[in-house]
């Protein structure tokens, strides 16, 4: 076992667990999905649960939705009367992911769509005080444009995947569009004077963005 892996052993140990419910999503992610290493996790679920509690938003936006494991972290921190909107872009997805959000004790506070954000958010007609950002990285400019657009002064972007595996320090091949866009996402953000940013180096990398 390497250091980091039994730092992160060591982390795992010394936060809250996550919920039966969580534990059961996670590893039902891992048998049925392609794609697991998508799901949010222990850590990182708690990091979301928490970071609302501090924010105490009202409307919370999330951007790829896939399992429902951040949306449930999400919602989990969620004041009386809040509300989560989570859009999954593939509707593959929703067949695995809806039951798990409806059977869940936050399932009151989780509108769950199949659909692109880009479109339908603006339709919406609600401002957001906090938004998580977990979807195509190619678009994570378009998404954070659209997302600022829609949220209130003093709220919260919270973006994930933005050191992509340290793929960020390497030189990008002409073909691999998802490293350019979480390149270019950085770039942008950083010279954003419209807001206030920090990244974290939590698991993938998760970029804290405060709308002035």
């Amino acid at each position: 076992m390497t250091v980091t892996e039994s730092l992160d052993d060591y982390i795992l140990q010394h936060i809250d667990e996550e919920s039966d419910y969580l534990k059961a999503l996670y590893r039902d992610t891992h048998v049925r999905l392609l794609r697991p290493r998508m799901a949010s996790g222990h850590l990182q679920g708690r990091m979301l649960a928490m970071f609302v509690r501090m924010i105490q938003p009202l409307r919370i936006l999330e951007i790829g939705t896939y399992s429902g494991y951040s949306a449930l972290c999400l919602a989990e921190g969620l004041p009386e009367g809040g509300m989560l909107h989570t859009f999954e872009i593939n509707d593959e997805q929703e067949d695995f992911t809806r039951p798990w959000l409806e059977g869940s004790p936050y399932a009151d506070k989780i509108t769950f769509y199949i659909g692109d954000a880009l479109e339908r958010v603006p339709r919406l007609g609600v401002t957001f005080d906090l938004a998580f950002v977990d979807g195509d990285k190619r678009k994570y400019i378009d998404y954070y444009e659209m997302t600022l657009a829609h949220l209130s002064p003093g709220g919260y972007i919270l973006a994930d995947n933005t050191l992509w595996d340290g793929h960020v320090l390497e030189p990008t091949q002409a073909n691999d569009h998802q490293t350019i866009g979480i390149k270019a996402f950085n770039d942008f953000v950083a010279h954003d004077s419209r807001v206030e940013k920090v990244i974290l180096p939590l698991r993938d990398g998760l970029t804290i963005i405060r709308k002035k």
